[in-house]
């Protein structure tokens, strides 16, 4: 059974513009959902994605704290991965492929 706090609903117009509100946060969407079981490190998605580190943390906060990315503690990295038990995330998701944004 998925815990409550993860099977989120979309909690309306402000969630969405919030969640994708910059370029930074849909190049970091598109990287988790084209590879939805790999947990990233900053490192990693700085790597690869044009940005600035301050952004991508900035970012990473705001997609976490919507719920849309989860955030793990391994060891001393800390990871995120995308969270398709999200209902708006998987309504991204569909919407990304069908305008061919995820490759």
């Amino acid at each position: 059974m998925i815990p409550e706090h993860l099977h989120s609903r979309n909690n309306g117009p402000e969630e969405i513009e919030q969640g994708i509100g910059s370029v930074g946060k849909l190049k970091i969407l598109r990287l988790l959902l084209s590879d939805p079981s790999h947990a990233f490190t900053r490192y990693e998605i700085g790597k690869r994605i044009a940005n600035d580190p301050v952004s991508i943390r900035n970012d990473l906060a705001t997609l976490t704290r919507l719920n849309w990315i989860t955030h793990y503690k391994i060891q001393h990295l800390d990871k995120y991965s995308i969270n398709l038990d999200h209902e708006t995330v998987r309504a991204l998701s569909d919407f990304f492929s069908a305008v061919r944004y995820l490759s």
